[in-house]
């Protein structure tokens, strides 16, 4: 593509497999992460400034947080070995393993981290996420973040979290907030220290769907602060860092890791993040424009869009993006996702007492 297709002000330029092999082993991988560090809150900025609607659940957390991040690891997928700096390297070996923390709200991305080790769990990265949380975040972790001496120093430092509760957890109930056919909210003690006391003090929230109950476990104790169907709905929002995950590596190319060296891996990964944290922002954009959700406007056809746009463009006939994938005419590229039914109401009852015995 680079040699054969203008791309909107970049001509076309003959590029060889060899430049771009050397390219990856000697281009210093920290130049794209000092532009990291000054896009994204350039593009936070813009997103804050923004009016157009929110999920409830995130308008609700954002009076009590500065900030809601959801972190999660993902494994780096095998070399492509079609490069002579790759000649020499097994086939199928993995690139190591990221962890990745992005904003909830605005899907942006806060901070990567790479281990070489693609087996390392997702605990090796916990240093990490606990010396960049600052007072006033809540935390949005799936199970492999489970430890509770760890999530003691997280609420040692005024930083809260939901996260997913084991069926085996161990616990002693200290009291009691909802208790309903369809939920239970109370607040437990769990772990030990080397007193015998209480590690930890939390809130385990059960909600049943279906035939099932699903467990959520959360450090923000008070019901008026989180209530029970807001956490729920606030840990269902973490899939969003799976999203963001499956369009870096499928769409943005991460799947594919050209060079073994680390260099030419981190270089990667961070030109590949910031070009996700720029097609947020248009598609944020976007979504201003036409005046709806984030969540209405599908990123991946936003993505597609833009080779649509971009002939537009070198035809004359459009000169911003924004305005050529929000035009009614345009509709039919799918940038908007269809409604298939009304969102369901959410409840922000803190409390649901028991129903009294029959008499």
């Amino acid at each position: 593509m680079l040699s054969r297709q203008d791309l909107l002000w970049a001509k076309a330029v003959k590029v060889s497999r060899q430049a771009v092999s050397d390219r990856f082993l000697s281009f210093p991988a920290p130049i794209f992460k000092r532009v990291f560090d000054e896009l994204v809150p350039r593009v936070k900025e813009r997103w804050q400034r923004r009016s157009r609607p929110l999920p409830p659940s995130m308008a609700y957390a954002k009076k009590h947080f500065k900030q809601v991040w959801a972190a999660d690891g993902s494994v780096l997928e095998a070399l492509f070995r079609k490069l002579d700096s790759l000649k020499h390297r097994p086939a199928g070996q993995l690139a190591g393993k990221i962890c990745t923390v992005i904003e909830l709200g605005s899907r942006l991305p806060v901070e990567i981290w790479l281990n070489e080790d693609s087996k390392a769990h997702d605990c090796q990265f916990l240093d990490n996420l606990l010396a960049l949380a600052s007072a006033k975040t809540l935390l949005i972790l799936d199970r492999g973040f489970y430890d509770f001496a760890w999530w003691a120093q997280l609420i040692d430092k005024q930083v809260d979290f939901v996260c997913a509760g084991k069926s085996n957890l161990a616990d002693r109930v200290i009291q009691e907030c909802s208790n309903t056919a369809q939920l239970k909210d109370r607040l437990i003690a769990i772990g030990q220290d080397h007193l015998g006391a209480a590690l930890v003090t939390l809130r385990l929230i059960e909600v049943r769907k279906g035939k099932g109950w699903y467990r959520y476990l959360t450090s923000v104790r008070d019901p008026q602060v989180l209530p029970p169907y807001v956490v729920a709905d606030l840990y269902a929002r973490r899939w969003r860092i799976e999203e963001a995950f499956h369009l870096v590596k499928r769409l943005l190319g991460l799947a594919y890791l050209w060079t073994g060296s680390l260099n030419g891996i981190t270089l990667q990964i961070w030109a590949t993040w910031l070009m996700y944290a720029v097609w947020v922002d248009l598609s944020d954009a976007v979504a201003e424009a036409v005046q709806l959700p984030f969540e209405r406007i599908s990123p991946e056809m936003v993505w597609r869009g833009l080779y649509h746009f971009n002939h537009a463009y070198n035809s004359g006939t459009a000169t911003d993006p924004v305005a050529y994938l929000a035009a009614p005419q345009n509709r039919d590229l799918g940038v908007i996702k269809p409604l298939r039914k009304p969102p369901k109401k959410l409840d922000f009852s803190p409390y649901f007492p028991a129903a009294p015995a029959p008499s």
